[in-house]
């Protein structure tokens, strides 16, 4: 197997530049809405749903709320997702549902199977990488960074670590 060097795509204000704009983007297509939720899928989904809230709270005073999707990214299989909030809190609302890297679609195709059940105003979906190699139906709102890379690429984006903070591109 070959040993492939890390390069960098985003350093870690580059990164924080990212997210911002994200949150202005969310915050503008979204004006009229008086709460938002932002849906983080555990992991780095989540810490990245963690910055996009902070930065929300920062330029608007409108209620902004924070849930955690919990799933096994590396099962094939989905059995049982959960969400770390009550489900009377999306109801009727706009929910934007949020991952680090959009790969094949996999992960949030899964991940919009508990809002299928709950009246929601609108689902939006936010990424910070769009690697853009869809095997499902499913489509960013919100990208961050789009990037071409082959199969074999691995990207791995690091929120919870603040030194080592950044998109790597292995």
């Amino acid at each position: 197997m070959e040993i492939k060097e890390t390069e960098i795509l985003l350093s870690g204000d580059e990164t924080s530049q990212k997210i911002r704009r994200i949150a202005y983007q969310i915050f503008e297509n979204n004006f009229k809405e008086s709460k938002l939720i932002i849906a983080g899928i555990n992991g780095e989904g989540f810490a990245l749903a963690e910055e996009i809230v902070g930065h929300l709270k920062e330029i608007t005073d409108k209620e902004v709320y924070i849930a955690k999707i919990l799933l096994d990214k590396s099962a094939p299989v989905q059995p049982d997702i959960k969400i770390e909030c009550e489900v009377d809190t999306f109801k009727n609302k706009t929910v934007v549902l949020v991952d680090d890297v959009l790969n094949t679609g996999r992960t949030l195709a899964y991940s919009f199977r508990p809002f299928l059940s709950i009246p929601l105003k609108s689902l939006q979906v936010a990424v910070l990488v769009n690697r853009d190699f869809l095997q499902f139906p499913v489509k960013a709102d919100y990208i961050g960074y789009g990037l071409s890379t082959t199969l074999n690429d691995h990207v791995k984006v690091v929120l919870s670590d603040k030194k080592e903070k950044g998109v790597y591109l292995f």
